[in-house]
């Protein structure tokens, strides 16, 4: 389990770096529940985010898909202004003009988040055709067959227009390339119909060639978009890093979710220069299940957690997201679209049970320490040589002293806890 849980995080953000610590250390995130399951899932994150003691703030912002000009303005202000979100998806109708833009597209393109990633991985007491997928999945978010240019030439023909750009394409075959040199991947396949589109999709290959060029200790290969879906659902092993234009990409995204169990399992993550937002893989409301308490929380869960890498808050991303994992091998906790009768607030319960019970008691923690300083409102107690994993109730720090003893000088790990809130 621990390998898988080390291995499961993407926390490369490659281009930006996270905000700066609000005051005392906390992070304000921008948060949009969205529609369908968004809104019951982001009650659950605030809450294990509580049970944690995650140092992040919330700042609610309501956005749905009959949202004004004006709320997808504040939307936008809240994002620009905090530089990172956690968001559920917001559901597109169909049933109005094309005049109306998709909402989520619009905060993708207006934000510039040109790197969709998701991390496709086997998951323990899943059951699956395939085992052993380990698959990061880069796809180009701003433009492609998403630039909504599309209109009707005459009475019943209809032309829509498929961008590509030189400098779009090198930049999501830079990240691409860059993401798997910094996370030790070995191979990346560019996924592509250039065959047919020969200018559109064989400028994004001749780019992603361009780029590879320069890593040379990186496989990279190519495969049209057709035999790619017939080569995943029959040899998923064989992908290690795939990077596609934008439709591909949503294709290819939930056919790799629907293969590790589905879309209530994968996180995803929006990379810009400047911003970040966090959602589910497949982008999927679950509209269906909105309300009936059995919709799987994993996947925002892991998603929010790769928004704590993101901040930099590695030991708070690390405990829930084992606790997550863990949770796993209680079968009664698997929500029925993995094939189990749960419910969300059962899976949830269970996942705060392995927070608490990877967490040591006061008494342990007391009886680690070397020496605590003053009492009165609430004692603060400086322990030293405590396990790695510590509850996030305690404040971590590391200090050099002098020992005279040694003629030398030594690094200690000092832990802080404050009042007691650590049972």
């Amino acid at each position: 389990m621990s390998g898988f849980c080390s291995s499961l995080p993407v926390p490369i953000s490659l281009f930006l770096q996270p905000p700066p610590a609000k005051y005392g250390g906390r992070h304000t995130v921008t948060m949009i529940p969205g529609d369908g399951i968004g809104p019951e899932l982001m009650l659950h994150v605030k809450e294990l985010f509580r049970h944690a003691s995650v140092p992040v703030d919330f700042e609610e912002v309501l956005v749905s898909s009959e949202a004004s000009e004006e709320d997808i303005k504040n939307a936008l202000m809240a994002i620009r202004r905090n530089r990172v979100a956690l968001k559920g998806n917001i559901e597109t109708n169909h049933n109005l003009p094309p005049s109306h833009k998709s909402r989520n597209n619009i905060l993708r393109t207006n934000l510039d988040l040109f790197a969709n990633v998701i991390h496709c991985k086997s998951l323990p007491r899943v059951a699956t055709r395939h085992r052993d997928i380990d698959i990061l999945i880069v796809r180009e978010n701003t433009e492609g067959e998403y630039s909504s240019l599309e209109h009707e030439s005459v009475s019943g023909v209809v032309e829509s227009l498929k961008i590509i750009t030189k400098t779009k394409s090198l930049r999501i075959a830079e990240y691409a390339f860059k993401l798997a040199h910094e996370t030790g991947r070995k191979k990346v396949t560019a996924v592509h119909k250039a065959n047919i589109m020969k200018l559109g999709d064989g400028l994004f290959l001749q780019c992603c060639k361009e780029v590879a060029a320069s890593y040379p200790n990186i496989t990279f290969d190519s495969m049209i978009v057709d035999n790619t879906t017939m080569q995943l659902v029959s040899r998923p092993q064989q992908f290690d890093v795939m990077v596609m234009p934008n439709l591909y990409g949503n294709i290819v995204n939930n056919v790799c979710a629907g293969l590790v169990g589905g879309p209530g399992l994968v996180p995803g993550a929006n990379y810009g220069r400047d911003y970040a937002v966090f959602e589910t893989a497949t982008r999927n409301t679950g509209k269906s299940i909105a309300g009936k308490n059995i919709a799987n929380p994993t996947a925002m869960l892991l998603a929010s957690c790769m928004m704590l890498d993101h901040l930099k808050l590695h030991s708070y991303a690390s405990v829930i997201r084992k606790a997550v994992l863990a949770s796993m091998d209680d079968a009664d906790t698997h929500t029925p679209d993995i094939g189990g009768q749960g419910t969300t607030s059962a899976a949830v319960q269970s996942i705060l049970k392995q927070i608490i019970n990877a967490s040591p008691s006061v008494a342990q923690v007391k009886k680690a320490a070397a020496f605590h300083s003053w009492g009165g409102e609430g004692e603060m107690w400086f322990v030293v040589g405590i396990e790695e994993e510590k509850p996030s109730c305690i404040e971590h720090s590391e200090s050099h002293f002098y020992d005279g003893n040694l003629s030398r000088e030594i690094s200690v790990s000092i832990s802080v806890i404050k009042n007691y809130k650590c049972d």
